[in-house]
């Protein structure tokens, strides 16, 4: 264990981390108070003597990736792990004592060989180099040509790892030579991407700064299912400060009472206590309802994507709203509303994705998802409830029980039918949307947050 962080020590130093002799010390008397078995301790430990500030975590985070993850063989026989280390290594110094004429080769191979620290030196050297020929104008050749050779030589220690497999120079077993190549692949495509995305201190830290407008004009527009897991963060962002303008504006509507036109009847009673001194003006006032929504949300395949966004939205606004009951569904409905009031929103959200009674292998039903519902819950659907179905209305060339939607329909304010597939596939194939909207008030498309954003605000405003 010594010797492995005075190893990780060092290529920190060779990477541009500034480490003392008395830091790597302190992780070692420290390793004395945690688990070292246990990654997440052993990490904490090393992150907190070797980082010495904000910019340096993204950098020091790539380093232990790097060599406690991408140069170790990771194998349950321990014994198998060893050999295959010792081949890797053996391979590496059989290419060096090939004819070659370029000490960055050597460098590349000593990476393959499980040795990070050399390439990292290099990449450093190359971020300081700077071109000493005197020049009116200052080109960057130097290090686009060390860059370039670098990557030549990474190219050729490929080559000539593939050659060695090809010959079965360890005389091992075709299975054995497949994980070799593996292994070699894994290491060199390492080493590009070291090259091509060398880490900087803070470099990935920086914010990039946009304002809400900049924000929806560049992901509004793109589908729900095609987000990546950083634009569903940078998104939400966007969606949490048009939760709170939607909660003030609403808010403001409640609070703001001593406005409007002079109620004369209700002044001279209010004032009558008072035997008209002083006089307690009153208005007449518009009592503002408060709605109450139930929602159907289908969490099969992309269109959990958009229910996820409306589940979030929905309960966000919960203050807007008298009561929300939210189902999902697949095959059958599962009522979710305890686990959104009991939870925080992600956290609820990843307990519905491991819910055991949700069977997202199977095929979506809606005729008995309605079914289901006009058996246990119809109460909640009254005058004031506005019913809120997400989904693309594809149910498998099953029954569409459409005629229960109409008795919905018949028990509540409004029913509404968000579908997130493009209008050009509506009534395709097996979906029955043509069906179910001659029992909807209103049938509109939600494929993007654009979409979702702007049917929330004439929901809640």
């Amino acid at each position: 264990m010594v010797k492995l962080i005075q190893q990780f020590a060092s290529c920190c130093r060779a990477a541009g981390l500034r480490i003392s002799t008395s830091e790597v010390l302190d992780s070692l008397q420290q390793l004395k108070l945690i688990d070292p078995t246990d990654e997440l301790q052993f990490q904490s430990l090393l992150r907190a003597n070797y980082a010495k500030s904000l910019r340096d975590l993204q950098h020091f985070d790539r380093l232990y990736h790097l060599f406690f993850h991408e140069m170790r063989v990771d194998m349950g026989d321990m014994e198998q792990a060893a050999q295959w280390t010792d081949q890797i290594r053996k391979a590496a110094e059989l290419l060096k004592q090939k004819p070659h004429d370029n000490p960055v080769y050597d460098t590349v191979l000593d990476f393959m060989a499980g040795n990070p620290m050399p390439l990292l030196a290099e990449m450093r050297r190359i971020q300081m180099e700077q071109d000493d020929q005197p020049s009116p104008v200052r080109f960057n050749f130097g290090p686009l040509a060390s860059r370039f050779n670098v990557l030549m030589q990474i190219t050729a220690a490929s080559k000539a790892a593939s050659r060695l497999i090809e010959d079965n120079y360890f005389k091992v077993g075709p299975q054995t030579l497949r994980n070799l190549q593996a292994h070699f692949d894994e290491r060199l495509n390492a080493a590009r991407s070291i090259l091509m995305y060398e880490p900087r201190p803070g470099d990935q830290g920086t914010r990039k700064v946009k304002t809400y407008e900049q924000r929806m004009k560049d992901l509004g527009e793109k589908s729900f299912s095609s987000f990546t897991h950083e634009e569903v963060e940078e998104m939400r962002e966007a969606v949490d400060k048009l939760v709170r303008k939607l909660k003030n504006i609403v808010s403001r509507r409640f609070a703001v009472r001593d406005r409007g036109n002079l109620d004369v009847k209700k002044t001279l009673r209010a004032s009558a206590k008072y035997n008209g001194v002083p006089i307690d003006i009153q208005y007449r006032r518009k009592m503002l309802r408060k709605s109450r929504i139930v929602t159907l949300c289908d969490v099969s395949g992309s269109v959990w994507a958009a229910a996820r966004f409306m589940l979030n939205l929905l309960f966000s606004l919960q203050d807007c709203f008298d009561k929300v009951n939210s189902f999902v569904f697949i095959d059958q409905l599962t009522d979710v509303t305890p686990i959104f009031e009991e939870h925080e929103i992600s956290e609820a959200i990843r307990i519905i994705m491991e819910a055991s009674d949700i069977h997202y292998d199977a095929p979506t039903d809606y005729g008995e998802t309605l079914r289901h519902f006009k058996r246990d819950y119809m109460d909640l659907l009254t005058k004031k409830t506005t019913l809120i179905i997400v989904g693309d209305a594809r149910s498998n060339y099953m029954h569409a029980e459409d005629a229960i939607l109409g008795q919905m329909r018949d028990r509540c304010r409004r029913v509404i039918w968000l579908n997130p597939e493009p209008e050009n596939l509506w009534g395709t194939g097996d979906s029955e949307i043509m069906a179910y909207t001659h029992h909807c008030h209103e049938v509109r498309p939600c494929r993007n947050v654009n979409q979702l954003v702007a049917f929330i605000e004439e929901l809640v405003l």
